[in-house]
């Protein structure tokens, strides 16, 4: 008894499949927030790894990341507060 698939077709595909994820960058896809995230680190490297220097950059990046996350889940988006008074 083999373990590899009986249809040789399924085998290429397995393989391509691998081999494609593999090759592939990581593009915004995966992260749409990185771009927050190099501004964290480039921050830190400025500032000398002082994190109190870099907190709205963090906050940036974990509002991002849970927007991201909430729209992955299809939770709805909250709505944007009014600032003008009636």
């Amino acid at each position: 008894m083999s373990s590899e698939p009986q249809d040789p077709s399924q085998a290429e595909s397995a393989v391509w499949d691998k081999q494609t994820r593999r090759n592939k960058s990581t593009s915004e896809f995966y992260d749409p927030c990185q771009a927050a995230a190099q501004q964290s680190y480039k921050c830190l490297f400025r500032n000398g790894g002082d994190k109190s220097m870099c907190g709205e950059y963090f906050q940036a990046y974990r509002d991002c990341k849970q927007a991201w996350t909430e729209r992955r889940r299809g939770v709805p988006s909250k709505p944007k507060e009014s600032t003008s008074e009636s």
